[in-house]
């Protein structure tokens, strides 16, 4: 932590008054249409970072789009290499050293174009509108997010002359590829990225209507379960009965991890209670809000818990991929080898140590010992505490804005590298996003809606003028 952290007292002021000037000049940045036209120059760099040939299109938009737009902030700016993969950017803005800093993240990086397989012949590397929703790779997760912030220090500092913190902006090059380097980074530059808190955007709201806060994410481990018995494959008439099916076998091990109703059978996978702060922070979430969300099945998952406390409090195994064969041209026969890859995706509190052994352990007592077990790679689960002070700062900032409820989530079902901010950089977190679940953000169709884009510049304002302009008079506790 910073020495400089704010009180609790600081933090449980009543929020300034957001100037109705500045709210709608961050409206009429995106009514404008130039919200739209930097966001469609973002775009146009196909910052793959899952393609070793695009390193190229990473270094020019680190180079010629995020350098310009920090040093336009009044940072000094500076590129660290990367040994583990792509570079990283800090910009710096040092307005008082007894000021509080803010860290605020963002990632130049997006995942295969997926080039073709747009529809109406969409690319991805030109972003379309069409009605509220605004297509192209990375125009969502995370180009549009991170021009949010951007946007919005951007008018701050022009109506005052000032942000009134200290800000230091990191963006990394690899998250799609799972921040490859980072943790490693902010270890060896703790007093670079010293700060008092982290506010970022990426991943989604709730729903496409909620303004959203959220603290963490789950954490995941990916698992590939192996029945590798015999290199041929033989008859199924001849040899059906003697000789032990590997797809059988290995369809019998996976529901002996989780039954056919998603509910996990292997206490180890489970997180060890459920804290009552965070099933009161969901007692009122609806999962599947928005328009063309699919409904939850029924019946599936811990059926003692909602749908909102399955997806952000408690832990899931999930088959990703499963076969034997070729499943589109079947023949006669016992396929010689059956493999499998599942996610554990995981709360805070769950051990995940050791999980190999814990798995290879529980197959071999219900009789699966020729199941052999691997993890692929794991990334770990974190959360500020809901009763952080940043927390109720933030929420009663956003909500004097919005004049609506803001929605706290405790965590996010998906992943992003939050842990490197809460347990290497030891900072509280506070991700807005400016997305929505349906915005197929790592599929054909990515899209950002400007009407989320249009409130998030004006809710990324009014957070960064209330920590810029305290008030000096106690808020209700």
């Amino acid at each position: 932590m910073s020495p400089y952290a704010p009180s609790p007292a600081f933090l449980r002021r009543n929020v300034p008054v957001i100037p109705a000037k500045l709210i709608h000049q961050a409206e009429e940045y995106v009514d404008s249409g130039a919200f739209f036209a930097e966001l469609a120059a973002m775009v146009s760099y196909p910052t793959e970072s899952a393609r070793p040939e695009s390193h190229v299109a990473v270094k020019a938009y680190l180079d010629e789009v995020l350098t310009p737009a920090l040093e336009g902030l009044g940072c000094s700016v500076a590129e660290y290499d990367n040994p583990s993969g792509g570079p990283f950017l800090v910009g710096r803005r040092i307005e008082d050293p007894g000021l509080p800093t803010v860290l605020c993240y963002g990632h130049a990086d997006v995942v295969d174009g997926h080039a073709g397989r747009w529809s109406e012949g969409r690319d991805p590397w030109t972003l379309t509108g069409d009605g509220d929703r605004w297509y192209g790779r990375g125009s969502a997760d995370n180009k549009g997010q991170h021009l949010v912030n951007i946007a919005a220090l951007r008018l701050l500092i022009a109506e005052q002359q000032k942000l009134g913190f200290n800000l230091t902006f990191l963006f990394e090059t690899g998250e799609e590829v799972g921040s490859p380097g980072l943790a490693e980074f902010a270890a060896a530059h703790q007093e670079l990225l010293r700060a008092d808190v982290l506010i970022a955007s990426d991943g989604p709201r709730l729903d496409a209507t909620t303004p959203t806060l959220f603290l963490g994410a789950r954490g995941g481990v990916q698992l590939q379960l192996d029945v590798d018995l015999r290199p041929d494959a033989y008859h199924s008439g001849n040899w059906g009965g003697v000789l032990r099916n590997p797809a059988t076998t290995l369809a019998g091990a996976i529901g002996s991890l989780v039954d056919g109703h998603g509910r996990i059978q292997v206490p180890e996978l489970l997180p060890p209670d459920l804290p009552d702060p965070v099933r009161a922070s969901l007692a009122e979430v609806t999962v599947a809000g928005s328009p063309g969300d699919p409904a939850p099945d029924p019946g599936w998952g811990a059926p003692e818990l909602t749908a909102a406390e399955r997806l952000y409090a408690w832990n899931t195994l999930e088959v990703l991929t499963l076969g034997a064969a070729d499943i589109e041209r079947p023949v006669n026969a016992i396929p010689g080898r059956a493999r499998a890859v599942l996610q554990l995706r995981y709360v805070v509190g769950t051990d995940v140590d050791g999980i190999e052994e814990v798995l290879t352990g529980h197959l071999a007592r219900h009789g699966y010992d020729m199941v052999e077990v691997s993890v692929l790679g794991r990334f770990a689960a974190s959360r500020t505490p809901l009763d952080d002070p940043w927390v109720g700062w933030a929420r009663r900032t956003l909500e004097q804005v919005t004049e609506r409820p803001v929605a706290v989530l405790p965590n996010i079902g998906g992943s992003l590298p939050n842990f490197v901010f809460t347990d290497v950089l030891g900072l509280p977190t506070l991700w807005l996003p400016h997305s929505y679940p349906g915005c197929l953000q790592h599929a054909p169709d990515e899209h950002l809606l400007g009407s989320i884009a249009r409130e998030g510049v004006v809710l990324a304002a009014a957070l960064f003028h209330a920590l810029g302009n305290p008030t000096d008079t106690e808020a209700p506790r």
